[in-house]
């Protein structure tokens, strides 16, 4: 860690930012797993700001799973158990609205080319996982009291579709990223129509991946996913 060099820090709040670079060293390995960071004096001068404001950085990447305390007050960087899932976390923790976006992002990288497999190999199982999924969707919004049971059927729909791919990192990595489209989904069913959009535009991406037409299902999962997107936006701007 000596010779390091942080970035300026802007007008965000301070500690955002420290726990921002210290993020960034850890994506970039420059502390790996195991790692001890610096003691509080040495961030200190690095910075040029107050303790408290190490402090706070601290709190915040600890209560993320990025790092752990260690004996004699000093921090480790941890091994997460799903450090994907933890990043996203903490990007969002530090900047909501960028963090939306990258998650989106990620998803129509991800989710499009899915779909694209899943019309090329899916079975009949996954049809039948699709519209359970697709059924309780419809239940949840029936009975005027279903977010939470709206969301989870939302997931349970895209993780079939994963399934679906026969291929195993593609669903691993959806199953990463659950946690945190849960997050966001938690938004979006809070704008009117929003939820009946997604009923809508899911059952168009089933059909297309029932007659395989996979060029169809990308295209049609990838404006379900910039619908979204966009009401994630509105929900975001508007909290």
């Amino acid at each position: 860690m000596a010779g390091t060099n942080y970035q300026p820090l802007d007008r965000r709040k301070v500690y955002e930012q420290i726990a921002g670079q210290l993020l960034d060293q850890i994506g970039t390995r420059r502390l790996k797993p195991g790692d001890v960071l610096p003691p509080e004096r040495e961030l200190t001068e690095s910075f040029g700001v107050g303790r408290s404001s190490i402090r706070e950085a601290l709190r915040m990447l600890e209560s993320q799973g990025v790092i752990a305390a260690a004996t004699g007050g000093a921090f480790v960087v941890a091994e997460p158990a799903n450090p994907l899932n933890s990043s996203l976390r903490l990007l969002f923790s530090l900047d909501e609205r960028a963090g939306m976006h990258d998650l989106y992002e990620l998803r129509r990288i991800l989710e499009c080319e899915a779909a694209f497999l899943a019309a090329e190999r899916r079975a009949d199982e996954h049809l039948e996982a699709m519209d359970t999924a697709v059924a309780e969707m419809e239940a949840a919004l029936a009975d005027g009291r279903g977010g939470e049971r709206f969301i989870d059927a939302d997931l349970r729909f895209h993780l079939a579709i994963s399934e679906a791919t026969g291929n195993r990192l593609v669903l691993h990595s959806m199953q990463a990223v659950r946690d945190v489209v849960r997050r966001a989904l938690l938004t979006v069913v809070l704008i009117p129509r929003s939820p009946e959009s997604a009923v809508v535009e899911h059952r168009a991406i089933r059909a297309a991946i029932a007659d395989r037409d996979a060029d169809r299902a990308r295209q049609e999962m990838r404006a379900h996913l910039v619908r979204v997107e966009r009401d994630v936006e509105q929900g975001v701007g508007s909290g």
